[in-house]
């Protein structure tokens, strides 16, 4: 069982800045998991976050209800770096 990162990395970008737990990111199939996948796949994130795989996400390094609790705040645009346009293609 592996960690999607480009999954929870969308679904992390499309949250309200704040605490989370792991579980909220996972999606829906988070209960459909056995005790010891949620646990592996629980520790793999935390591993990733340390490792700062997911710029933003900071370990709070507390437990509160029912897991560890981290804290999403999305990276600050700097002033010059450029946005990212879509351009129409002809047809």
């Amino acid at each position: 069982m592996k960690l999607d990162l480009k999954t929870l990395t969308s679904t992390l970008q499309a949250r309200a800045p704040g605490p989370f737990h792991f579980l909220e990111i996972y999606g829906p199939d988070w209960d459909q998991l056995y005790i010891g996948d949620k646990v592996k796949l629980g520790h793999a994130f935390l591993d990733a976050v340390r490792a700062g795989k997911f710029p933003g996400v900071i370990d709070t390094g507390t437990k509160k209800g029912g897991g560890r609790l981290y804290l999403w705040q999305p990276p600050k645009r700097s002033p010059n770096t450029p946005k990212t346009l879509k351009h129409k293609t002809a047809a």
